[in-house]
């Protein structure tokens, strides 16, 4: 009887084992499904190409850029986005701060930013701008249009030049929202 215990309890032991196994092969498919899922939607990444983010971003730094946001809520004042100037998959991407928001008058003058008429005052120190390109005169977002610069204001092509104007939810990539790299910049990006 002694044998017929000890083998009912070697069998007990083996099936928990057997299960713990299964149960941490699932855990590992699970976690890797969900990184998977993660990294397509949230973590598209990007290597900044030019200086016009800096100091905030340096040429070389690379930074994830979250791809679903926008499609919950509409970008902010102050946000960094990634955008499209077209809708064409080859279209090169370009990183700059939402300054203007859909139906606002953005205007530079004497080198400060005016949103409706008042300065725009910002969070962080960046440089007064010496040229206002189009924005000299009076911009008028429309509905779905954004006024962006970047933060290297004097070195950067943005809203206030032809070649880029005011960026249209439509071609909005996503947000800026975690540096990568190098590791001094590592974490969360500050808005």
């Amino acid at each position: 009887m002694k044998k017929k215990l000890f083998a009912g309890s070697k069998g007990t032991t083996e099936n928990k084992k057997m299960k713990s196994i299964l149960l941490w092969v699932f855990e590992i498919a699970v976690v890797l499904v969900l990184a998977a899922v993660v990294s397509i939607f949230f973590c598209q990444s990007i290597v900044m190409q030019e200086g016009s983010m800096e100091p905030t971003l340096a040429t070389q730094d690379k930074i994830l850029i979250n791809k679903v946001i926008y499609k919950i809520k509409d970008p902010q004042r102050g946000d960094i986005i990634a955008f499209k100037n077209s809708p064409e998959d080859h279209a090169s991407i370009h990183i700059k701060r939402v300054i203007g928001l859909p139906g606002e008058k953005i205007q530079i003058k004497d080198g400060q930013i005016l949103i409706n008429g008042k300065t725009y005052m910002e969070k962080k120190d960046f440089p007064q701008i010496s040229n206002g390109g189009l924005a000299e005169q009076t911009i008028t977002l429309g509905k779905d249009e954004y006024f962006v610069l970047g933060d290297n204001r004097n070195n950067s092509e943005d809203s206030r030049y032809g070649d880029v104007g005011n960026v249209k939810k439509k071609y909005i990539v996503g947000k800026l929202w975690f540096v990568i790299s190098p590791r001094s910049k590592f974490g969360f990006l500050e808005s």
